[in-house]
């Protein structure tokens, strides 16, 4: 076995903690907001999903990259996290349909990771302290660090879905499909473009920038808002479409960003999370059924429940079992439904699979 000579590497809190670490790949700073993500699967996942995007993920998984990368185990063109963070980074990997390393894969995209990091550590401090703006770094003088984290901008306010979302609409799937979705990209995920190519859509997806009369012109069965980064507030833009569509009660079916979006444009309000909800074990309760679900998440923002005490116009249809924030909602006597997770998962769990099914039937109305 070929032993490696690690660099030393650190990650710095906005508060001026350290955690110490070795460099992975190449060297240099990342800057972005600390997160986690509690998955033991679906890394390369988590690394493309444009959800992620100006964010340092900390894996609690205590081994990261032993099966691999896989060229079709994508959520998007390249990674979207700023930098990873981890305990045990697996050089070597064994699986069959594994086309590379992911230190390689890392290399390529340009992406700082650190290994050897006392993670555990590191989630139970931003569990109790909140998540906050952090820099990785193989540059260890922390004064300077200390001043260059300063200029980076809180996560509240930040309009990122303009950085993720595509230049140019393009199409995805079947020309001759049943059904035409028009998607508003906010930072969509393509595995929630396989979900809708599969149930018979032919699906056109727009810049963040498009108008609701854009997506009219394709002349769709039904208009979706894409699941994305930041905050949405700041998304005017994708406000103002999503009112126009619940206006006219087309039908619309909204995931995670675009969740929160119908809920600001319907009257209500959002707020930024603690340390908001990551993983790929989530417990939510299908108040219309009664039913738990196990879900993937990945969200900082959330609905405000209490703005919908005085709104008659949304109904909760969906809770988080952990702290009861709202997971989904319905708008009443509108064709329009939402939640705050990701049925679409990938490599799972699949629990909430059947709300592409609810949307299909909603097209049909």
């Amino acid at each position: 076995m070929k032993y490696k000579e690690l660099k030393k590497a650190l990650l710095l809190l906005e508060d001026g903690t350290v955690f110490e670490g070795k460099s992975v790949g190449i060297e240099g700073t990342s800057f972005g907001e600390v997160c986690y993500n509690t998955g033991m699967t679906g890394y390369q996942e988590i690394f493309t999903d444009p959800s992620y995007s100006g964010q340092l993920m900390v894996a609690t998984n205590a081994h990261i990259g032993n099966y691999g990368v896989n060229e079709n185990e994508v959520e998007s063109d390249g990674i979207k996290i700023s930098g990873l963070i981890c305990r045990n980074f697996s050089y070597t990997h064994s699986r069959v349909r594994s086309s590379g390393s992911l230190e390689d894969y890392f290399i390529k995209h340009q992406l700082i990771a650190i290994t050897d990091v006392d993670t555990r550590a590191v989630v139970s401090y931003i569990r109790d302290k909140g998540a906050m703006n952090a820099v990785i770094s193989t540059d260890t003088d922390i004064a300077s660090l200390k001043e260059q984290l300063k200029k980076v901008p809180n996560m509240e306010g930040l309009d990122l879905a303009s950085k993720v979302s595509t230049k140019e609409a393009y199409t995805f799937g079947d020309i001759n499909a049943t059904y035409k979705i028009a998607a508003l990209d906010l930072g969509i995920k393509t595995n929630i473009l396989r979900n809708l190519a599969e149930r018979n859509c032919y699906i056109k997806v727009f810049p963040n920038t498009a108008s609701f009369e854009d997506l009219k012109a394709f002349q769709p069965d039904g208009y979706f808002l894409s699941n994305g980064p930041g905050d949405p507030e700041p998304l005017a833009n994708a406000q103002a479409v999503a009112k126009k569509i619940i206006e006219k009660n087309l039908p619309l079916f909204g995931i995670c960003l675009g969740h929160q979006v119908i809920a600001l444009a319907s009257g209500a309000t959002t707020y930024k999370m603690h340390n908001g909800h990551r993983g790929i074990n989530h417990p939510v309760k299908n108040l219309v059924t009664g039913k738990g679900e196990i879900t993937s998440q990945n969200h900082g923002f959330v609905i405000d429940r209490k703005s919908l005490e005085n709104l008659d116009t949304i109904e909760v249809t969906h809770i988080h079992l952990n702290d009861n924030t709202v997971a989904g909602i319905q708008l009443k006597d509108k064709n329009c439904f939402s939640v705050q997770y990701h049925p679409e998962a990938n490599p799972g769990p699949h629990d909430s699979s059947y709300l592409f099914d609810q949307f299909i039937e909603n097209l049909k109305k």
